[in-house]
């Protein structure tokens, strides 16, 4: 069958109009969920999360979560929503924590050396140059009970104990913002645990501006005896997700599974001692009173959120067995500018020679015995 004129025009043109359309869709989509919490904006706005870095430090009783969202979007204000075990308090963390840890985990370079002479060196070529349930409320207590609210630089927050997600929602709408219905319905567990939630109001440091950018951290604090961070909300993404955890505790730790993701990798692994390193890691030893501290970089990818079935509970593992990406740069193997392997060769037949010229000295030098003399017998007589 023979196509018809300008058929194969038609069908890419109307390919490019669905990629279009796709990335449309994609942009004016409500970024409902970012890595670990829920973000909500008017129904007119739209903002997305860019990256998001967490620190997550568990002694064996408390929990703190430390977490610097970067967003970008032209709504004026977000709210964000966080569920956590038990009760937490909020405060503004140090956003020197982050580059600090991302110097300790950056993977390092390290030279290994070949001694054979490869393609590129010469004279091939080139120059030779070488659980528990949390506290909820108390019974009879109003279906949301705000516990806690201060300001902290640009954001607002508010510190509540919802046992009803109809009742967070009528506080999210007395700050200007509409609960989504899959959201309402994504809470429901943690309200059946009786979880509490941190519900933080962002806002743009200048009046009328859009929020973008990277934002303050915020730092949670609260009473947990197992090492949890919240993901299940992670599900309402309509894109694929990446996951970035700094886990701080007295042993290397791993996630008890991959919840719905890719398995998780282990980028850095290891002990440090910020109480003796004061100058090079101060923001982390004020967050771990200057106690050594094992640190587990971790990341993970969700290429559909959707599966996202629970949330991350991070144990000890089997040892502390360090660990830390290496680029390796290899090298061809000099001694004083000269190829190991040319000074090999010439040093072995330098020894070869010397040995021929101490065996042919040794036969010039060693006596000649003379023969017997001849001795002639006399004639007969």
């Amino acid at each position: 069958m023979r196509n018809r004129p300008g058929g194969w025009a038609l069908r890419a043109l109307s390919l490019v109009v669905l990629v279009f359309a796709a990335q449309l869709g994609s942009l004016i989509a409500p970024a409902y969920a970012c890595g670990c919490g829920a973000m909500v904006v008017d129904r007119d706005d739209r903002v997305s999360v860019d990256r998001e870095t967490s620190v997550v430090g568990w002694d064996g009783g408390t929990e703190q979560i430390v977490m610097r969202l970067t967003v970008r979007g032209d709504a004026p204000a977000a709210a964000w929503i966080m569920p956590v075990p038990h009760r937490a308090t909020v405060e503004l963390g140090d956003a020197a924590l982050f580059s600090e840890l991302r110097t300790l985990t950056a993977p390092v370079t390290a030279t290994r050396h070949y001694f054979w002479p490869r393609a590129k060196d010469w004279p091939f070529g080139g120059s030779g140059d070488g659980s528990g349930a949390g506290a909820g409320a108390p019974a009879g207590a109003a279906p949301v009970e705000v516990v806690g609210r201060e300001r902290l630089g640009p954001f607002d927050v508010a510190r509540l104990a919802a046992t009803d997600p109809a009742a967070l929602e009528g506080w999210l709408k007395e700050n200007g913002f509409e609960l989504p219905d899959r959201l309402a319905t994504a809470l429901r567990p943690y309200v059946e645990q009786k979880w509490e939630y941190v519900a933080v109001r962002l806002a743009p440091r200048e009046s009328g501006s859009p929020l973008t950018g990277t934002l303050d951290p915020l730092r949670l604090r609260f009473a947990s005896d197992r090492l949890v961070y919240p993901m299940r909300l992670s599900r309402l993404a309509a894109t694929p997700q990446s996951l970035g955890l700094y886990v701080l505790a007295a042993h290397r730790m791993e996630p008890r599974g991959a919840i719905g993701g890719l398995p998780p990798e282990v980028t850095y692994a290891g002990r440090v001692d910020p109480g003796r390193e004061r100058s090079a890691y101060p923001a982390l030893g004020a967050l771990t009173s200057g106690k050594p501290v094992f640190v587990t970089a971790i990341d993970q990818s969700f290429p559909r959120p959707g599966l996202i079935d629970g949330d991350h509970e991070l144990r000890a593992a089997a040892a502390d067995t360090p660990y830390r990406i290496t680029h390796y740069r290899d090298e061809l193997l000099t001694v004083g500018g000269f190829p190991a392997w040319m000074l090999t060769l010439l040093g072995g037949a330098g020894v070869v020679v010397a040995a021929l010229s101490l065996v042919l000295r040794a036969r010039r030098r060693r006596p000649v015995t003379p023969p017997p003399p001849v001795t002639v017998p006399s004639p007969l007589r």
